[in-house]
């Protein structure tokens, strides 16, 4: 029988995870070129955007649930027919229901990636998985800014959508050969012989009803502001784009020289620091201008960059028996939150700018419009920062309650 080749394992997973990242990039860059085209407008353009959002937590709960029975190798080569699917009907899509079932093909697929990496980064890393699961999660960040980059330079020397778009077969197909010759171990729940009903029962310990309820609060901290950065403050600095970039730089070295912060303060109080940053984040980008922007951009990026992997990593190494499962369900969780947020911010936002256009008394239209988005996009940065303000009280508790349970480990050890 072929041996587990970890490292082999661990490069297919974050090409997988490449793949991912660069569907949302690539989309980024060339969504309102599509509107074009296919003469769409902001709603439709917003719908096929957000398919990809439903489709994610749709398959990584769907494919929680059944990692342990089918295996990790079928559910990875799953994943890579439904990026082949996507990416090909994008090429080749005709108007909005094809960009339509694209998007949800390629948001399923990215759902499946993740349903099945986590549980396996984990597995081939059980000594040391916060830091590998903050290792493979930098390629989402990262394939973010190599998926923008190529639009743009792309862009420059005239290459069209459709090929931009069609580059991504290249990592896809690469990642299904590597898993298709590689062994893989079943995952750790199955090998440490928890069974199904005890994994579905770890899933009502009050600890991982908790961690689940935070993981909303991480994700939308982290996906929703990374996402809206753009919109929120394009009439505050003419850098908003760049902001972002930062942002997403910070998160991938961050990710990339996770270790020693890992084991320096432990996942409970990196999730603590990282709630503090990401506070001190956007209340300098919902308070300041000009440079002061760029200092929010790297404290904020600071603070998000640990979230969604430790807090994967917390519930992995602290409640081993909701094994694929719980990882599962914690990333569902995340995403659902920030798409359902994203859908009421949204109509926030809109109302906002309404109501401080009512206020001003600029003759010109357009002026009038950016002044009121000027002053209503700091606005939503300011209530979300509740959010990591919440969340700053909740990982005190954590960290409490962790030195708690380990006390009583060591006194009874």
């Amino acid at each position: 029988m072929q041996a587990i080749n970890r490292k082999q394992l661990f490069v297919a997973s974050c090409l997988a995870l490449l793949v991912t990242s660069l569907s949302f990039g690539i989309r980024a860059g060339i969504l309102a070129r599509l509107g074009v085209q296919f003469q769409l407008n902001a709603e439709q353009l917003g719908t096929i955007a957000a398919t990809a959002f439903w489709g994610f937590p749709l398959a990584i709960v769907f494919g929680g649930m059944v990692v342990d029975v089918i295996g990790m190798k079928k559910l990875l080569v799953g994943a890579g027919i439904f990026h082949l699917a996507g990416i090909l009907l994008t090429v080749f899509a005709t108007g909005y229901w094809s960009l339509f079932l694209s998007t949800l093909l390629i948001g399923l697929g990215n759902g499946t990636v993740e349903a099945a990496c986590n549980p396996l980064v984990a597995t081939i890393y059980s000594d040391n998985k916060t830091t590998k699961l903050n290792h493979f999660h930098l390629w989402f960040p990262g394939g973010i800014v190599i998926g923008t980059l190529l639009v743009f330079l792309l862009d420059k020397i005239g290459i069209g959508w459709q090929v931009q778009v069609g580059l991504m077969i290249i990592p896809t197909l690469l990642y299904l050969y590597l898993f298709s010759k590689l062994e893989f171990p079943v995952t750790e729940r199955v090998a440490s012989g928890v069974s199904t009903g005890e994994m579905y029962k770890a899933l009502l310990n009050p600890l991982f009803i908790v961690m689940i309820i935070l993981m909303f609060g991480t994700a939308i901290t982290e996906l929703f502001t990374g996402q809206w950065i753009d919109v929120l403050l394009k009439n505050v600095t003419d850098n908003a784009i760049l902001l972002l970039t930062i942002e997403t730089g910070i998160m991938v070295l961050g990710r990339a020289f996770a270790e020693p912060i890992v084991h320096r303060f432990s996942p409970a109080g990196v999730l603590l620091l990282s709630a503090i940053f990401a506070t001190i984040g956007l209340y300098l980008l919902g308070h300041t201008t000009g440079n002061m922007l760029f200092v929010g951009a790297i404290a904020f990026g600071i603070g998000v960059c640990y979230f969604w992997p430790t807090m994967l990593g917390f519930v992995s190494e602290n409640l081993p028996k909701t094994g694929a499962v719980g990882m599962n369900f914690m990333g569902g969780a995340g995403m659902f939150a920030v798409s359902v947020y994203m859908i009421f911010m949204g109509g926030y936002y809109d109302r906002l700018v309404n109501d401080k256009l009512a206020t001003i008394t600029n003759t010109d239209p357009a002026a009038a419009l950016n002044e009121a988005k000027k002053a209503a996009g700091p606005e939503i940065i300011n209530v979300t920062m509740i959010i990591p303000i919440i969340l700053i009280v909740a990982f005190i508790g954590l960290n409490l309650y962790m030195r708690g349970r380990n006390k009583k480990v060591l006194q009874t050890a």
